[in-house]
């Protein structure tokens, strides 16, 4: 929240235009961020360039270009989430892989980058795999991004009812403990029984 005499400059730990105090003035002011607290050079009067960024937005079997509004000094980097402007709609994304100067990176300045490649996370797709005796029910239903799921917790979906075993992470791993959490978006299968 910006108070009156706060400024809104580049701060280098949050890669992001954010609400400053300035701390000292003069020729060669600094300014401390009032998000994350660090105390760095600002360069006052600094007017930054916003770029539209080419997005590549995933949405499950389907994928349509847009565009993301950046600071050009902003810092992007892959799991960082925007939202895209596709025509006249807009969509949360999530950042899968960053194309600058013609590879693929981890993270890249705004103004060097030549396509986001994107996944929307509003409303993901949720895997559902049910074990009863020897039989596997496979299905998926759509649920917002931001949706929960809990290991050990009972789940009804459609005329489905379960509980979760397991929750496989995108990032490769596995909660088995009851009470271990992930949001839908994280999730890449969700594994259950009957409840």
């Amino acid at each position: 929240m910006q108070r009156e005499g706060d400024e809104e400059y580049f701060c280098p730990v949050c890669s992001a235009r954010t609400d400053h105090e300035l701390v000292a003035r003069g020729r060669n002011p600094v300014g401390r961020c009032l998000e994350c607290g660090d105390v760095h050079p600002v360069v006052v009067g600094e007017r930054q360039k916003t770029v539209n960024v080419r997005a590549i937005v995933s949405d499950g079997p389907s994928s349509r270009i847009c565009t993301v509004e950046m600071d050009d000094a902003e810092v992007c980097r892959t799991g960082d989430t925007f939202v895209a402007a596709c025509g006249d709609e807009y969509t949360g994304v999530e950042v899968t892989s960053i194309e600058s100067k013609g590879v693929r990176v981890k993270k890249a300045i705004a103004g060097e980058i030549s396509t986001l490649w994107t996944r929307k996370v509003e409303e993901v797709a949720l895997r559902v795999a049910i074990h009863s005796g020897g039989i596997t029910t496979s299905f998926h239903v759509m649920v917002p991004g931001e949706e929960l799921f809990c290991v050990g917790e009972v789940y009804t979906i459609g005329k489905r009812r379960f509980r979760i075993s397991r929750i496989k992470i995108r990032d490769g791993g596995m909660l088995r403990k009851p009470g271990q959490k992930a949001e839908a978006k994280r999730i890449r299968r969700v594994f259950g029984y009957p409840g």
